[in-house]
């Protein structure tokens, strides 16, 4: 597989996260991802994008070992 380049266009983009370029249009139309405008195309930076994803895992992860513990202080009574 190529290495993807710094700065990537819609297509590359959303080969590169796995998701289709609608589905990455309506991301960047509801500003959940972060992207540029580069005269009138939508620009995605490599680095931007791999930390954006490194947040919302990390945060993902920190909600799912979170929600046994209130589970079980609500059960408890605690």
């Amino acid at each position: 597989m190529a290495e993807s380049p710094e700065v990537m266009n819609i297509r590359q983009a959303s080969e590169y996260l796995g998701v289709s370029p609608d589905t990455l249009y309506k991301y960047v139309s509801e500003e959940r991802i972060p992207a540029f405008k580069l005269g009138n195309r939508w620009k995605f930076k490599k680095t931007i994008l791999d930390s954006w994803m490194e947040r919302k895992s990390s945060v993902g992860e920190g909600r799912e070992k979170k929600k046994p513990k209130s589970a079980r202080a609500v059960a408890s009574g605690h």
